[in-house]
C-alpha cells in the first residue's frame, strides 16, 4: 500500500476571511499610539491627512505589485516564495531567518506591549503586569492557532468587526461634539516639521497589509479574491483612519491631538465621561489582540514554507492533519517572540512603552529592506520567468515598482537612522543577526549536501 501524501494547507478562506486578515492586522494600536506623535510632526491639520492618505497610497501601490505575485505563486510563505524565485534561494532563506528572530516577533511583541499597557490599566496585575500581559496574550492566542485554520479565522474575523464597531463609536463621538474654542486649526504651526519620522509612524500605523500573501496557498478562488482581498483591505483601512483622525482632529484641534497622554480615550470622554476612558481601553486591548492574531496565523506559513526547502528547519515543515494547522511552525513562532518579550520588557519596573518602542526599533530595519527587494520583484520575475502564468498583471510595472521601491528605500534609511538614534543598540543587533543568518545558511547547505545521493 502506497504511503499517504502528507498533509498540506487547504483552500478555505473566504473573501471575507481574507480580507478580516488585512483588516484586523493593519489596525491594531497604532492610530492612537501615534496620532499625536504624528501631528507633532508635521505643519498643520491638512498636512495632518495628508500623510495618512499618503500611508494608504502606498500600500495601494504595494498591493498592486503583491497581487501579481501572490496570484503567480500562490503558495504558503509569501515574500520567501518571491526572494526565492526573483533572487535564489538564500536570498529567501535570510528573509525567513529574519522573520523569525527579528521581523515578526518584533511586530507581534510590540503590538503585545501595547496590548499590555490598556489591558494593565483596565486590571492591573502589578510590576511585571507588562510582560505578564503581553507574553500571555502569545501564548493564548499561539494556542487558538494550534486548534486549526477555522478556529484560526473565526477568531480573526470577530475581532476584526468587534473593532470596527468600536472605531465606529470613536468617529461618531470625535463627529459630535465641537472643537474647544482655543484650539482653531488655522493657529496650529509646527515648529520643526519631521516628515521623515511621521512617515516611520504612518507606514507602521499601515503595517501587515502584505500578510494576506503569507496564506496565498488558502485562499478560495485565489486569482480573483487575492487581489479583491488586497484592494479591499487597504482602501477600507485608509478610508477608516482617515475618518478616525478626521474625528480626533474635529474633537480636539490639532493642538489638542499633539498634546493628548491618550487621544482616543480624550475624545470619548467628552461624549461617555469618565466611561469613555474604559471603553477606549476595552477597545485598543481587542484592537491589539486582532492584530497579534492575524500576525500569528500568517506568519507561522512562512517557516512552513522554509521547512519544505531547508534541511535545518525540516521539523518545522510539517502541516498537521489532526490539527489543521502548521504546528511545529506555531510553536517555534510562539516561543521565541515570548522569549524575546520578556527580554526586552525587563527593563527598569519592565515599563510597556519601553518594550514597544525597543521591539519596533529592532524590527524595522530587516522588514523594510526585504520589503525593497519585495518591490523589485516583479519586474525581476518578468524578466527571468517571462512565461509564468500571471492572472493579475501589475498595471504600468516598471513605474509602479519604481515608485514602491523608492518608498520602501527612503523608509529604510529613516527606520536604521532612528534605530541607532541616541546610541541604542538595536540596530546593531540587526546586523549581528544576519551575520548569524549567513552562518545558519551554510550549515543549511552542509546538511542538503550530507543528505544528497
Amino acid at each position: 500500500m502506497a504511503d499517504e501524501a502528507p498533509a498540506a494547507p487547504r483552500r478555505q478562506l473566504t473573501l471575507f476571511d481574507s480580507t478580516s486578515i488585512i483588516v484586523g492586522i493593519i489596525i491594531g494600536s497604532s492610530v492612537y499610539v501615534t496620532a499625536p506623535q504624528i501631528a507633532k510632526s508635521v505643519p498643520d491639520t491638512l498636512s495632518f491627512l495628508g500623510v495618512w492618505l499618503a500611508g494608504g497610497a502606498f500600500a495601494l501601490v504595494g498591493s498592486l505589485c503583491y497581487a501579481e505575485l501572490a496570484t503567480a505563486l500562490p503558495a504558503d510563505g509569501g515574500d520567501y516564495v518571491y526572494l526565492s524565485r526573483a533572487y535564489g534561494r538564500p536570498v529567501g532563506f535570510l528573509f525567513a531567518w529574519c522573520e523569525l528572530w527579528l521581523v515578526r516577533p518584533g511586530a507581534i511583541g510590540s503590538m503585545a506591549f501595547v496590548f499590555a499597557q490598556y489591558a494593565d490599566h483596565i486590571a492591573p496585575l502589578g510590576r511585571l503586569s507588562p510582560v505578564i500581559y503581553a507574553a500571555g496574550s502569545v501564548i493564548l492566542l499561539t494556542g487558538t492557532n494550534l486548534l486549526g485554520v477555522a478556529t484560526g479565522k473565526w477568531t480573526q474575523n470577530a475581532l476584526t468587526l468587534i473593532k470596527l464597531a468600536g472605531l465606529a463609536t470613536v468617529i461618531v463621538i470625535g463627529f459630535s461634539v465641537a472643537a474647544p474654542a482655543d484650539m482653531k486649526l488655522t493657529a496650529d504651526k509646527a515648529s520643526e516639521p519631521n516628515w521623515g519620522f511621521a512617515m516611520i509612524l504612518i507606514l507602521y500605523a499601515y503595517g501587515g497589509w502584505n500578510d494576506m500573501a503569507f496564506v496565498s496557498a488558502e485562499v478560495r478562488n485565489p486569482n480573483k479574491n487575492i487581489l479583491r482581498a488586497l484592494l479591499l483591505g487597504t482602501i477600507t483601512v485608509t478610508a477608516i483612519y482617515l475618518l478616525v483622525n478626521g474625528a480626533f482632529i474635529h474633537a480636539l484641534g490639532l493642538s489638542g491631538v499633539r498634546t493628548a497622554d491618550a487621544v482616543a480615550a480624550d475624545v470619548t470622554r467628552l461624549g461617555l465621561g469618565e466611561l469613555g476612558d474604559k471603553v477606549v481601553s476595552a477597545l485598543v486591548a481587542i484592537s491589539t489582540l486582532g492584530a497579534i492574531n492575524g500576525m500569528t496565523f500568517t506568519g507561522a506559513r512562512i517557516y512552513y514554507a522554509l521547512g519544505k526547502q531547508h534541511a535545518l528547519f525540516r521539523a518545522f515543515g510539517v502541516w498537521s492533519a489532526q490539527r489543521d494547522a502548521p504546528v511545529p511552525a506555531l510553536l517555534l513562532q510562539g516561543a521565541i517572540t515570548a522569549i524575546l518579550i520578556v527580554a526586552f520588557g525587563w527593563s527598569e519596573g519592565t515599563l510597556s512603552r519601553e518594550g514597544f518602542e525597543r521591539m519596533a526599533k529592532f524590527t524595522f530595519p530587516a522588514f523594510w529592506l526585504f520589503l525593497s527587494l519585495v518591490s523589485l520583484a516583479v519586474p525581476v520575475l518578468r524578466w527571468r520567468e517571462p512565461e509564468l502564468p500571471r492572472p493579475c498583471r501589475t498595471p504600468f510595472v516598471g513605474a509602479t515598482s519604481l515608485a514602491f521601491f523608492a518608498g520602501t528605500a527612503f523608509m529604510l534609511r529613516e527606520s536604521y537612522n532612528w534605530a541607532l538614534k541616541g546610541g541604542e543598540p538595536q540596530a546593531l543587533w540587526t546586523l549581528a543577526a544576519f551575520a548569524a543568518g549567513v552562518i545558519a545558511l551554510a550549515v543549511d547547505r552542509l546538511l542538503r549536501g550530507a543528505a544528497a545521493p
